[in-house]
Order: C-alpha cells, then structure tokens, then sequence
C-alpha cells in the first residue's frame, strides 16, 4: 500500500458514500488494513482529505497554460469550465475542493495565468478579482448543482422547477466575462 492507493481508494469511497460518510475507519476498512497505518501515509484525515482534492483537480491541473497569442476572454471560458468539469467528476467535489488549500504548483499555474491575463491587457486587480469571482461563482454552482443531483435527497419536488444547470452556469460566466471587458482598455 502507498500513499496514490490510499488516495484513489479514498476518491472510490466519495464517489460511493459523499463527504460527509467518508472516514478513516471506513477507508481501512476498505483497504484491508488497520486505521493507524492509514497515519505513516497521512498525519490525520484533513491531510488526507487534502491529498484528496489535490488528486481530484490533477484534470483541471494539468489542462494547458495558456500561449500568448490566445484570446484572455476565450482562454477565461475555457478555463473556468474546465474547472466546473473537474469538480463535477467526482461526487462532492465542490465540497472537497472548498476546503482545500493550493498547493505550490497550484500557485505557479495561477501566477502563470495572471501573467498571461496581465499581459493581455487586463488590469492586475481585475485580473486577480476576475479569477477569485470565477473560482467562487464556479464552486457555488457546482455545489447547488451536485446538492441537486444527491441521491440521498429523493425525488425533486414536483412544484420546483428543474434548473438547466449547464445554461445557467454559462449566463453567469458570460456576465462575469462582461463585466471583466468592460474594465479592459
């Protein structure tokens, strides 16, 4: 057993049971394996719940920099969806990623974006503002949209109506991005 096993088989456990139901005990379990060497791999669960989310965004985490001769705004569609698509692969992934801290590659990926947003043209706060209000307009939606689809809930009621989640994901990215252009010279 290494520490990718434990990770895989803790990302097959969310999948099956969500956040809430995911355990050390369950994962030794799992595992066939007794809690405590849960802890040579991970110090306690919030390391391993870390190690979780950094795994569960090695899609969106590996998709490609942007070049210098993209277009920002179709570079920012792009990478703000690609960010949706990795949180809906896997059952609570808004949940686990929003208590997630970036690690060191993570933060020269957004530094390489900032760059790229910056020499663009786009003003270094708005860059910066326009990226945070992307994240958290992109982990709030796939929270609504994955509290929808638990199976624990039952059925939807029949007086709410059903929310194109996808269309109105896009809305609020086009007004996102609008607002962003009208703040570039």
């Amino acid at each position: 057993m290494n520490r990718e096993t434990v990770v895989g088989e803790a990302l097959d456990l969310l999948d099956e049971v969500g956040l809430d139901t995911v355990s050390t005990r369950r994962l030794a379990k799992r595992l066939g394996v007794e809690q405590p060497s849960l802890y040579y791999h991970f110090k306690n669960k919030k390391e391993l719940l870390s190690a979780m989310a950094e795994a569960a965004m090695a899609p969106h985490a590996t998709a490609p920099l942007p070049q210098p001769a993209d277009d920002w705004r179709e570079w920012f569609l792009e990478n703000t969806r690609s960010f949706r698509r990795t949180l809906l692969m896997r059952r609570d992934g808004a949940r686990l990623h929003a208590g997630s801290s970036p690690g060191v590659a993570d933060l020269d990926r957004v530094a390489r974006k900032m760059s790229f947003l910056l020499a663009s043209g786009v003003p270094e706060r708005d860059a910066q503002m326009a990226m945070l209000a992307a994240g958290r307009y992109t982990v709030g939606c796939v929270l609504e949209e994955q509290a929808d689809a638990d199976p624990d809930d039952g059925p939807p009621l029949p007086e709410v109506p059903l929310i194109d989640h996808e269309s109105a994901f896009e809305a609020g990215l086009a007004l996102i991005l609008g607002g962003l252009e009208n703040r570039v010279g």
